[in-house]
């Protein structure tokens, strides 16, 4: 899969022309989703279950206390210093470690999954645990970069991955090295290379080296007052491997997937403890952003019933089918699942439950949920479900 060469500065469309919608007005993610939506007949949204599924998710947000503090709670994650200080070298640090693996996070599904012969790193179950176990999927990733700091290599840090001659790609491909029971190493590793080359370079040459100083660009240009969408619309224009969008019935679609939860998770890391405290990066909140259309997430939307599937694409997602990136079933799923998150997101807000609840937190429930339910961790309660379909299958750097 390539990775798009950077554009020079002269070649940049204007936003209007390349978003299709003004500045800080509606996100063109749900402007696409709702187009390809009109055009498709293969998912639609089950209003039914929007009803239902909203109740659902409002119940559990309540009773399991899910916030934007949650991401503190998972063990893998490496957390800032608190109260926010953006000398502390733990900022950067931290900047730094969810810049890549954002850059990174991306197509963990294998056609080993459920079985111990899948792609998997062996290392603590979390930050001060003693405990050692194999981690999957997505959690693979995070592993390998948490194993790799506390080996001593500084692989977080965009001077060093950006350097073929600190980091050849041979340490790379030791930092990704599976468990000994996996018979497959990590899906794209040549695509990770060259994503790790290309955006660390790029943070090198015009930020500083560091996240923190592209974070800084960005307050300075919007004045300390920038939202949450402008972040992820600056990280696309400046980082050609973060574009995902498409053409789509002859217009451009945006999904925009690794940018957005690039944004919330910087926005959740840095989340204070306390509702009533201005967050320190974001202060007019991430309101504007969608869910993050992956195949994790819609397969737990489908299951709640939010989607309604034609009867050829449960066929085809049932024989395990892969999906070309771009293919119109691929477009269909995960335009789908970014409306119907709105929806639910909407019906809270109707339902009176403010504060924090958003497209991001819900997104970030759901696939919590998701992989509690595989895990058999967690079942669903109280509500009507559909049974729970395979993933959509697709090989692509976008998720």
């Amino acid at each position: 899969m390539t990775v798009l060469s950077r554009p020079q500065e002269a070649d940049l469309l204007t936003y209007e022309n390349h978003y299709g919608c003004a500045p800080d007005t509606i996100n063109p993610v749900v402007a696409s989703a709702e187009f390809v939506l009109r055009n498709v007949d293969l998912v639609q949204i089950n209003e039914d279950g929007v009803a239902a599924a909203a109740q659902y998710v409002r119940n559990r947000l309540i009773k399991d206390g899910y916030t934007p503090r949650t991401w503190h709670t998972h063990p893998l994650h490496l957390c800032p210093p608190e109260p926010y200080d953006p000398a502390h070298p733990g900022t950067r640090a931290t900047l730094d470690w969810i810049f890549l693996i954002s850059a990174l996070n991306f197509n963990f599904w294998s056609h080993l999954d459920g079985s111990d012969d899948c792609f998997g790193v062996e290392w603590r179950e979390g930050w001060g645990s003693e405990r050692h176990v194999v981690h999957t999927g997505y959690w693979s990733l995070v592993a390998a970069l948490d194993r790799a700091l506390e080996e001593g290599v500084p692989f977080t840090d965009p001077a060093f991955y950006a350097s073929e001659e600190r980091c050849p790609d041979s340490l790379i491909e030791h930092i990704f090295r599976g468990a000994p029971r996996a018979r497959e190493g990590i899906p794209l590793l040549s695509e990770r290379i060259a994503i790790m080359r290309e955006v660390g370079t790029i943070l090198c040459a015009e930020f500083g080296g560091s996240f923190q100083g592209f974070i800084e660009a960005f307050q300075r240009r919007y004045n300390y007052d920038g939202t949450a969408l402008q972040l992820a619309q600056m990280v696309t224009d400046t980082f050609p491997s973060f574009r995902d969008e498409h053409w789509f019935e002859g217009r451009r679609v945006f999904f925009l997937k690794r940018a957005q939860i690039l944004t919330a998770e910087t926005w959740a890391a840095f989340s204070p403890p306390s509702e009533a405290e201005p967050h320190p990066l974001f202060p007019r909140g991430i309101g504007q952003l969608t869910m993050f259309a992956d195949y994790r997430v819609p397969q737990v939307l489908h299951h709640l019933r939010l989607l309604t599937y034609a009867p050829t694409l449960v066929c085809a997602l049932k024989a395990h089918e892969e999906f070309a990136s771009g293919a119109r079933e691929e477009i269909a799923i995960r335009a789908a699942s970014i409306i119907a998150v709105e929806r639910v997101a909407a019906a809270l807000r109707a339902d009176g439950l403010a504060g924090a609840v958003s497209s991001v937190l819900i997104d970030f429930f759901l696939w919590d949920l998701a992989k509690s339910l595989e895990a058999g961790e967690d079942r669903i309660e109280g509500i009507k479900t559909q049974p729970m379909l395979p993933a959509h299958r697709t090989r692509s750097i976008w998720y």
